[in-house]
C-alpha cells in the first residue's frame, strides 16, 4: 500500500497499525498520543497481534516498526507521548501490573524467558527508548505518570507498582510545545517563607511569590511549568476494554504538545480516549485499531459524550 495525500480526519480506520499507517501521507499529523499493548500481558483475540510475540526483542522490532511510521507522518515539528509498561518474567498467569485491575486475568497470557531469572523485570520500556533514540528520534522526557487510587495488590515480596512511563519524543530540536497551556500551581508560592519574604539578586526577583527565573520557571501569577511526575487517578470503564488511560492523561498531552485545530493520531485507538479528549479540546483525530469491536465502543463513546459532529 502507497501513501495517500487525502486522510479522512475524525476517523478511526480498522486494520493492523503498520499497514493503516502506510497508507497515511508523510509531515500531515501534529501530535501522536497512545498506548501500545504492553508483551504478553493481554490477549485482545486477534491473531498476530502485537504483544504475542514469542521474545520481548520482537517485540520492540515490531513496535519500533510502527513507530517508523508514525514519525514519517508527523510533521517535523510534531510530537510523540508514548505510555509503556513492563512485565515480570515468568510464566505465571496474570504475570505484571497492567492498567487495569480489574482485567479478568485467565485472559493472559503466558511466557517465561529463559535466559532472565524469573520475577526479573524485563526493562522493556527502557530497551524501546533506546532503540528508538537509536531510530533517531530525539527522547525529551521520561515523564511518569503516578496513580494515587491504585488499587491493592497482594504480592508480598516487592512493592506496589503504582505508576507508567509516559515517554516524549520529538522528530527535531524545535517543535511545538506549549509549556503555558500545562502550567501548574506553584507550592511554593503558598507554603514556603522565602517566597513570600521575596529576596532579589541584581535587581531581579529570585525568590518571593512573585519570582521568575531567567527560564520563566514561575510566573507572576505563582503558577510554574509543569513538572514530569503527574499525579492522575485511574478511570473505571465499564465496557468491554481492558487499557483505558484517563482522559486528564491525553489533556495533558494534546494541550502541551497540539496545537488548536491540529490532528492526533494513536496507532491503538482502543476504547477512543485519544480521539475523545482530542474532538473536547478542539482538536482532530486519526485513529487506528485492530479490533472492529473496540472500533464499535470507541465511536459509541465519542458519539455519547461530544456527538458525532462536534
Amino acid at each position: 500500500m502507497h501513501a495517500n495525500e487525502f486522510m479522512e480526519i475524525n476517523k478511526i480506520y480498522q486494520g493492523d497499525a503498520l499497514s493503516v499507517l502506510k497508507t497515511l501521507a508523510g509531515d500531515s499529523v501534529d501530535c501522536c498520543i497512545t498506548s501500545p499493548p504492553y508483551w504478553k500481558l493481554r490477549d485482545y483475540e486477534i491473531k498476530g497481534q502485537l504483544g504475542d510475540e514469542p521474545h520481548f526483542s520482537l517485540f520492540i522490532d515490531n513496535l519500533c516498526a510502527i513507530f517508523s511510521e508514525i514519525k514519517r507522518v508527523l510533521k517535523p515539528t510534531g510530537t510523540c507521548f508514548v505510555v509503556l509498561g513492563d512485565t515480570y518474567n515468568g510464566d505465571k498467569k496474570g504475570n505484571g501490573d497492567i492498567k487495569n485491575p480489574n482485567v479478568n486475568t485467565k485472559s493472559f497470557l503466558k511466557v517465561k524467558i529463559d535466559t532472565i531469572k524469573n520475577k526479573c523485570l524485563l526493562m522493556i520500556p527502557a530497551r524501546f527508548t533506546i532503540k528508538m533514540i537509536d531510530m533517531g528520534w530525539i527522547l525529551r522526557n521520561q515523564n511518569i505518570w503516578h496513580k494515587p487510587n491504585q488499587m491493592p495488590s497482594s504480592v508480598t515480596d516487592r512493592f506496589i507498582v503504582d505508576f507508567e512511563n509516559v515517554f516524549f519524543f520529538v522528530k527535531q530540536q524545535k517543535y511545538f510545545f506549549d509549556h503555558l497551556a500545562v502550567q501548574e500551581g506553584s507550592i511554593w508560592a503558598e507554603y514556603d517563607h522565602r517566597f513570600k519574604d521575596g529576596a532579589t539578586r541584581g535587581g531581579k526577583t529570585i525568590s518571593g511569590k512573585y519570582a521568575m527565573n531567567s527560564g520563566g520557571a514561575y510566573q507572576k501569577s505563582g503558577m510554574r511549568n509543569k513538572r514530569s511526575v503527574w499525579s492522575i487517578n485511574t478511570e473505571p470503564f465499564g465496557d468491554a476494554h481492558f487499557a483505558t488511560y484517563p482522559q486528564e492523561l491525553v489533556n495533558v498531552c494534546i494541550k502541551a504538545g497540539c496545537p488548536e485545530g491540529g490532528i492526533v493520531i494513536d496507532p491503538f485507538m482502543g476504547a477512543g480516549t485519544t480521539g475523545l479528549v482530542a474532538r473536547k479540546l478542539n482538536r482532530n483525530y486519526i485513529g487506528i485499531e485492530l479490533n472492529q469491536k473496540y472500533i464499535d465502543i470507541a465511536e459509541k463513546r465519542i458519539f455519547n459524550e461530544i456527538g458525532l459532529f462536534l
